[in-house]
């Protein structure tokens, strides 16, 4: 089992993608809180559609590292096409959405006209992202299902580099650049993905063996594959996106409570993103393993597999919870907020450094264990009852009527991280979870 070979450049990759939008935040910081609360408003919007791209990929890894187990590589060229066309359509609907109706989206997530007005300038310019990420994160879930993943975080850096050096001109016009604000941030970001996407299909066309994608292998239609795909995929698009939704409720929550809230919101959920990517990396390499081991055929294996990658889980858990305990003051000393605002994003802090115990042992249980073995109907069911049957109708009662603390609110927004916990673990050590998909 070579959990960590994977594990590590996936979770590299991860920290340095964040690690982007945590160079916006403390920029746009320090230029507006206004300008940040904006783009925060945006970035909801965003993520909606990156959960939707990310089930695409998570269903092709499924199909492919099965196939891959199998030593087929011609299936898995056939569902990388087959996920490529739903992931350019979602981005050809979402710019469309984004370019017909920019200040309603942004309105969505509060009623300040200068927060507004910042998102809807951002929104402007970053919708032209949207089929860059897709193409690009499609191409990768291919690659990550033969194992390959060093790639990912070289992108990664490369990225990271571009958009934080024309962030710093731009946003603040150094270097005789002009002084842009949140519009220089979205061209940073905007050259930044345009970059990766080619880098990554030059590495494709001349580096990459095993798969050796061609264009002409996304004008190949198998019917039957596409079918089988999609039949596996709808739930979890379904799920993905309603967990989008229920990020960017969040938002919505928040941003009508106080003032300060959205922003204080926008700094901790960035750091926490980034202690989280220990366990988004831990989810997709066990996604890998579990999958190739499933389709071997050596069921005896996958349970082996499934119960030492959840040790491994635990400790991950509870170091990345330290971490991000101890992290949360050095960072939050990089912003320029309110003192109001500072002591709210560190009391939210606090409570997702628990938070994060519980999710990274939830998380890759069940989206890398569960879903990897090919049953991704128990998570779809466990999300939709979790999040719409308890989290967020608990969350507006506390919010709206209770008029509970923003604290109080984040604890109950986040509590599916802890109590999921438990179906994860009878699921994967007692339920029938294996299911050969190839």
């Amino acid at each position: 089992m070579n959990f960590y070979s994977i594990y590590i450049p996936l979770v590299l990759q991860n920290i340095i993608t964040l690690s982007v939008n945590l160079a916006d935040n403390i920029m746009l910081g320090a230029y507006s809180e206004t300008a940040l609360a904006g783009v925060a408003a945006v970035n909801q919007i965003q993520f909606v559609y990156q959960q939707l791209i990310m089930a695409l990929g998570d269903g092709l890894v499924m199909f492919g590292s099965q196939y891959w187990g199998r030593g087929q590589v011609q299936p898995i060229k056939k569902i990388t096409a087959s996920a490529m066309y739903g992931a350019v359509t979602l981005a050809a609907v979402l710019f469309a959405l984004a370019s017909l109706f920019p200040r309603q989206a942004v309105g969505i997530f509060t009623t300040d006209s200068g927060i507004i007005g910042e998102g809807a300038a951002y929104l402007g310019i970053i919708r032209f992202t949207y089929l860059f990420f897709a193409v690009t994160q499609l191409l990768l879930a291919a690659v990550r299902s033969t194992e390959t993943v060093k790639i990912a975080s070289c992108l990664s850096v490369l990225t990271f580099c571009i958009n934080c050096g024309m962030n710093y001109m731009l946003i603040f016009g150094h270097f005789g650049a002009p002084q842009l604000g949140v519009q220089g941030a979205a061209i940073g970001t905007l050259l930044a993905r345009m970059a990766e996407s080619a880098a990554l299909v030059f590495y494709i066309w001349k580096r990459e063996q095993k798969l050796k994608l061609r264009f002409r292998d996304f004008l190949q239609f198998d019917w039957k594959l596409l079918k089988k795909y999609y039949r596996l995929t709808a739930p979890m698009l379904v799920v993905q996106g309603l967990w989008g939704v229920n990020t960017a409720l969040q938002t919505v929550i928040l941003g009508h409570m106080t003032a300060a809230a959205i922003a204080a919101n926008s700094a901790a959920s960035t750091l926490f993103l980034m202690v989280k990517s220990a366990s988004v990396g831990a989810a997709s390499a066990a996604a890998v393993i579990i999958g190739k081991a499933t389709g071997t055929g050596d069921l005896a294996k996958v349970r082996e597999y499934s119960g030492r990658l959840q040790k491994k889980f635990i400790v991950i858990g509870v170091l990345s919870g330290v971490f991000l305990y101890v992290l949360r003051i050095p960072v939050l000393g990089l912003y320029d907020l309110s003192p109001e605002t500072m002591k709210m994003a560190d009391t939210f802090l606090i409570i997702l450094s628990v938070i994060c115990v519980g999710m990274s042992y939830q998380m890759p249980t069940n989206s890398g264990i569960i879903r990897g073995g090919g049953n991704a109907l128990f998570v779809v069911k466990m999300d939709l009852i979790s999040i719409w049957g308890i989290v967020l109708p608990l969350s507006f009662i506390m919010a709206f009527v209770v008029k509970a603390s923003p604290a109080v609110v984040v604890c109950c927004l986040n509590a599916d991280q802890i109590f999921k916990c438990v179906p994860a673990y009878l699921e994967s050590h007692y339920g029938n979870w294996v299911r050969r998909l190839v």
